[in-house]
């Protein structure tokens, strides 16, 4: 679950890691509200979406009046946001962060996530911050470095020095990074998250560090340990299939195809993919019904694969183990009498009760296409959607 940076400052701040002043606002005179209470002679305003990216896109404007700030905020409010994180659809702007004017002297990078390859919370730091760190990961990896914490140890201040050296900080900067990393490290461990990014980490012209800007992800795994984290969800800014499907205990992921797959395992799921690609096809979702599906979750997963209109054909890929197949039957024929489809289905169904399963689909009366393997409902479902 990822966070907007307000509600991510607001974590900054409580772990006392420094952040410039600011507070978020729904309308303009909200907005106008905040500025005043702040004071100075000039603000920015950042749209809140969960993307990066927003400046390029027009989410960050610097003003310098309040009747500036007042016109920006309105022309924010309600725009869609759409950056290569996004999609082509964008994200809704509903709130705006207004913040204090900081001065930058030089902007760096700093992150700290889950790293499942090292099994351990990796640091990662780079003196080329800012709006075009992904350019630079892209081009120049070498000006990134990294620094693993062993979970049993924990954060050694010897490896705050390190990222510090690495960034060119002086001494005082280089306790003040390490003082932040610590608190970094506490917070992604004691709220449960995966990814907490600083970009930019700012040195402002008086030598001090400061994060500019706060982007925090929450494991969602660990979200019955925090309800006040879970609270914080925006589920405006969630794909609104995906949002359904976690409501019926559904793993779900939009994609850009055109043939639609409803699986049950996630590794089943992701060769279900290769292979449709593989025979000239592109996938529409990942769609894992999970190992112990119910006829009412198949019926659920297909009302949600024909919500999108992109959907030319489907393929339903079981292996029944802990499910058996003619369950999986009983949740495809339930689906077509509730929901009308006007799209071939090709269903392989292989495991417990195959032949059951097969049987049931064969006698429903409706125009479905059994597959013998893997193989052939690929080509039939590649064939279908052409």
């Amino acid at each position: 679950m990822n966070l907007q940076e307000y509600q991510s400052r607001n974590l900054f701040e409580a772990y006392d890691i420094p952040v410039p002043a600011g507070a978020v606002a729904s309308s303009s005179p909200e907005a106008r509200e905040i500025a005043q209470q702040l004071g100075g002679s000039g603000w920015v305003v950042k749209a809140q979406v969960h993307a990066g990216g927003r400046g390029k896109a027009g989410g960050v404007k610097l003003v310098k009046s309040l009747d500036e700030l007042t016109r920006v905020v309105d022309e924010m409010l309600g725009m869609r946001i759409r950056t290569p994180q996004t999609g082509a659809e964008g994200l809704p702007v509903n709130q705006v962060l207004v913040a204090e004017l900081t001065e930058i002297g030089s902007e760096l990078y700093l992150s700290a996530l889950v790293d499942r390859a090292s099994c351990s919370i990796t640091f990662m730091a780079s003196a080329a911050g800012g709006v075009d760190i992904e350019e630079v990961a892209a081009t120049e990896p070498e000006k990134i470095f990294t620094v693993s914490v062993h979970p049993a140890a924990g954060l050694q201040p010897w490896q705050c020095r390190k990222v510090g050296f690495g960034l060119g900080l002086d001494g005082q900067q280089i306790r003040q990074l390490t003082a932040m990393m610590q608190q970094l490290y506490r917070l992604i461990v004691e709220k449960d998250l995966s990814l907490v990014e600083v970009n930019p980490l700012a040195i402002t012209g008086a030598g001090n560090l400061i994060a500019l800007d706060a982007k925090v992800n929450v494991d969602d795994n660990a979200l019955f340990r925090h309800p006040d984290l879970a609270a914080m969800r925006d589920e405006s800014q969630e794909d609104e299939r995906e949002l359904e499907a976690s409501r019926h205990g559904l793993n779900y992921v939009t994609l850009d195809g055109n043939i639609a797959c409803m699986v049950n395992g996630a590794g089943l799921a992701m060769a279900t993919m290769d292979i449709i690609k593989l025979h000239g096809g592109v996938p529409a979702n990942f769609l894992d019904v999970g190992g112990g599906a119910t006829a009412q979750r198949v019926t659920e997963a297909f009302k949600l694969i024909l919500s999108d209109d992109k959907v030319k054909s489907i393929l339903v890929n079981i292996f029944g183990g802990i499910v058996r197949c003619d369950v999986i039957a009983k949740g495809i024929i339930a689906a077509m009498k509730e929901v009308e489809c006007n799209v071939p289905v090709v269903v392989r169904l292989e495991g417990t009760n195959v032949e059951k399963g097969r049987k049931l689909l064969e006698e429903s009366g409706f125009a479905l296409t059994i597959a013998s393997d893997l193989t052939d409902a690929a080509t039939r479902v590649v064939a279908a959607a052409a």
